[in-house]
C-alpha cells in the first residue's frame, strides 16, 4: 500500500517539474531567440521610415545604390544603382545604410 503512495506521489511531483522546466525553456527561447528578433525588426523599421535622399542602402536583393526619391503614396523607392541606372523597389526591401559598413576596395 505504501509502495502505491509513493508512486503516486512521485508522479505528482514529475508533472510539476516537467512544468516548470517547459516554462523555464520558453523563458529561456524568448530573451535568446524571440526578444533580440524583435529588436532587430524595430530597428530596421525605424531605418526605412527615417529614409532620405542620397542615402547609401542595400536592398533585400542585395544590390548595393543610393536613394534617389520616395514615393510615400505608392510606399516605392528609387535607387540609383549606377550612371543613368535607377531602379524602383519597395520600401520594405531596403535593409540597411552602407556608409556605416566599411567598403572594400
Amino acid at each position: 500500500m505504501t509502495n502505491i503512495l509513493l508512486a503516486a506521489q512521485s508522479a505528482q511531483g514529475s508533472g510539476m517539474s516537467m512544468i516548470i522546466m517547459m516554462v523555464a525553456i520558453f523563458a529561456i527561447m524568448y530573451f535568446f531567440m524571440i526578444k533580440p528578433q524583435q529588436k532587430k525588426q524595430k530597428e530596421i523599421q525605424k531605418f526605412q521610415n527615417e529614409l532620405t535622399e542620397g542615402t547609401q542602402v542595400i536592398t533585400g536583393g542585395g544590390i548595393y545604390g543610393t536613394v534617389k526619391s520616395i514615393d510615400l503614396a505608392k510606399n516605392t523607392v528609387d535607387v540609383k544603382i549606377a550612371r543613368d541606372v535607377v531602379i524602383t523597389v519597395d520600401k520594405s526591401s531596403v535593409f540597411k545604410d552602407t556608409s556605416s559598413t566599411p567598403q572594400q576596395k
